[in-house]
């Protein structure tokens, strides 16, 4: 939904138009907690990937 907003445009309209609008859903970060598996530690591959720079 498109909402036109004009200098002449009520703040009451703008909320009622925000209201009507479809609320998302939220992400869910919990269920990808520890899901990733590390071949190497944290920190050895911080500095592998900083040393790629020099």
């Amino acid at each position: 939904m498109t909402i036109h907003i004009t200098p002449k445009t009520k703040r009451q309209d703008l909320v009622n138009a925000a209201r009507k609008l479809k609320q998302g859903k939220k992400l869910d970060a919990k269920k990808f907690c520890g899901t990733v598996k590390w071949k190497e530690d944290g920190l050895a591959a911080q500095k592998r990937m900083r040393n790629e720079w020099n």
